[in-house]
């Protein structure tokens, strides 16, 4: 006897907990390289090599970059909303998860009525105006036999976990613009200082021009010349004061201050590219904020493939109504005025015109339109992170030749500057020596701005120390915090 009962109650148990039609989740299989082709034969990558967890930008050693970066956190109003749009995802793994418990619901009214007279089979006995008063309480509750609302808690669950990694993606794509937005107003400002030499330079060229054409050693053409080198220079530093101004006022957006009530102090500062750690190409899947969204998504849509599957089960659920109803003795917690009603339920769709089958195959097609972005998006994770390597290992090639090309430049336009003194030379050599040292040096400051900006874009690209163990866990993502 012992033994049929126990099978008995183990089916029942196994049809209590109730299945799950969701297919087996993995994530889409990707192909991922062994290294990373452009960080050359030099680079030796190991998995601890990643960039250190925090606030990475204070690896630049610039006080002021740190005190702007903090601020994003605090006013930013983009990732205000972003943080808005996660407590919302947040708000909606509560609500799914709330079908897996009963619900009860309870009720109360006083009500005074009026029967007609001619109602059909009103007996004579039966007054026209007669009051009605009920206390009741429901409880409800489904069975979830099929895992409908696990999968609907899961493809929540999944979907807050995705807003929390795109949160994550939003506060890195601003930190990184913030931070090469400061990488190019300090290069102008660079350029300003240059420029400021530059002007000083010519100025005191073309005075040294203007008096030779007074002693009648040098021709009206000369001066020409030098006045003309003169006014472009401070044309260009015109230039540059108006783009340092645009990233000045870009800036602000960022750290959510009006542009007209803030402003940077102009200053030199030598550029520091820091070593990031780049790691092993397997590491970047858990590196990336917007590859984990791209993942979380489609776990989210495997699990909607089970609610779509359980629609075409039967939906049963246990429901239970008691309470007390008088007509207007006030009497009602006594046992004659109580009723009750309990037993199950069952709703099962015999023909809807195909609905189910096309909801289950919008599902499907959800399923691998998710995959698909999912690769997608892990293919331009790695195509970013080799950009960033080559843009870095190519610029760093090319600021060395171009400070040779620097001091080679300078060199020729200080013996050009002799000669004309001397009388050696006409004044258009000096012009096209001063033209070359100008450009040599302006495109250094330019290179050096590039590179410091393609390690920004590099720390971007490996995620910028972020990792998919600062996804929240169901229970977190499930509970709402009043600070939030």
């Amino acid at each position: 006897m012992k033994r049929a009962i126990r099978p008995a109650l183990l089916g029942t148990s196994l049809l209590l907990s109730g299945c799950s039609l969701a297919p087996a989740y993995k994530p889409p299989a990707m192909a991922i390289p062994a290294a990373y082709k452009e960080a050359g034969p030099w680079q030796v990558a190991h998995p601890s090599d990643t960039l250190p967890r925090g606030p990475w930008w204070t690896s630049y050693d610039d006080p002021v970059l740190d005190g702007l970066e903090s601020q994003v956190d605090a006013r930013n109003p983009d990732l205000a909303v972003a943080v808005a749009d996660y407590d919302i995802a947040r708000a909606d793994v509560a609500e799914a998860r709330s079908g897996l418990l009963p619900q009860v619901t309870t009720g109360a009214s006083m009500d005074t009525n009026r029967q007609s007279a001619r109602r059909p089979l009103r007996s004579a006995n039966q007054p026209t105006l007669y009051p009605s008063n009920t206390v009741d309480a429901e409880v409800d509750y489904d069975l979830d036999l099929w895992g409908r609302i696990r999968n609907e808690v899961a493809t929540e669950k999944a979907a807050a976990q995705a807003s929390a990694a795109d949160l994550a993606t939003i506060r890195l794509s601003l930190h990184a613009e913030l931070a090469n937005d400061y990488a190019a107003l300090r290069g102008l400002d660079a350029q300003e200082d240059l420029l400021t030499q530059t002007v000083a330079d010519y100025q005191r060229a073309w005075t040294i021009t203007q008096a030779r054409y007074d002693g009648k050693i040098a021709s009206g053409m000369d001066v020409g010349r030098a006045r003309d080198q003169l006014d472009a220079a401070q044309a260009q530093a015109s230039d540059v004061a108006a783009q340092r101004a645009l990233y000045e006022h870009a800036i602000a957006s960022l750290v959510g201050h009006p542009a007209s009530a803030f402003s940077i102090t102009p200053k030199v500062v030598a550029p520091k590219v820091p070593q990031i750690p780049i790691g092993v190409p397997s590491t970047l899947l858990q590196r990336r904020p917007d590859i984990a969204a791209a993942e979380r998504r489609v776990a989210a849509a495997n699990a909607t493939v089970g609610v779509a599957r359980a629609a075409f089960y039967p939906d049963i659920s246990l429901s239970a109504l008691l309470g007390f109803q008088d007509t207007g003795e006030l009497a009602l917690i006594s046992a004659p005025y109580s009723f009750w009603t309990i037993g199950p339920q069952l709703a099962l769709p015999l023909f809807e015109g195909g609905l189910r089958h096309a909801q289950e195959a919008a599902a499907n097609a959800s399923l691998r339109a998710a995959g698909d972005n999912y690769r997608s998006v892990v293919l331009s994770a790695f195509q970013q992170v080799e950009d960033s390597l080559s843009n870095l290992r190519l610029l760093s090639r090319e600021l060395r030749q171009e400070d040779a090309a620097v001091q080679a430049a300078k060199h020729v336009e200080a013996m050009a500057m002799r000669l004309y003194q001397d009388g050696a030379s006409n004044y258009l050599d000096v012009v096209v020596a001063q033209t070359a040292a100008l450009q040599a040096e302006q495109t250094a400051l330019a290179l050096q701005t590039r590179e410091l900006q393609a390690s920004v874009q590099l720390v971007r690209a490996l995620g910028g120390g972020w990792s998919t163990r600062d996804l929240p866990d169901g229970q977190m993502v499930a509970t709402l915090k009043a600070s939030s």
